[in-house]
């Protein structure tokens, strides 16, 4: 399936298209299969089957509230889990690294 055919979000509800769009965004930047967000899904009671899971992150089929929140909620534990990402230092923190290495931090014994 091509890229602009993935997107069509034609038929659900503007509010589905973007929960199913922000839910689509945090698995691909986060790297998570499909496969692993149904199983999370299913383990914490989702109702329903991979195929529909599928079909839905496809825009081919809709979802009831509950299981796509179920979802997005599965998704989410799974982003908790994954090791932190380096973090962009501010300039304070810069400033304390470097003090560090020259010395600066230590007391004189």
């Amino acid at each position: 399936m091509t890229e602009p055919e993935r997107n069509n979000c034609e038929g659900l509800s503007l509010q589905e298209q973007l929960q199913l769009k922000g839910l689509r965004k945090a698995l691909t930047n986060a790297g998570i299969p499909h496969e692993d967000l149904w199983l999370r899904y299913f383990s914490i009671g989702g109702m329903v089957g991979e195929y529909e899971v599928d079909a839905y992150l496809q825009s081919l089929h809709s979802l009831p509230p509950l299981q796509k929140d179920l979802l997005a909620h599965a998704a989410n534990e799974l982003i908790d889990e994954l090791p932190a990402r380096p973090r962009a230092p501010y300039t304070e923190q810069v400033s304390q690294r470097r003090s560090l290495l020259r010395g600066e931090g230590r007391q004189q014994r």
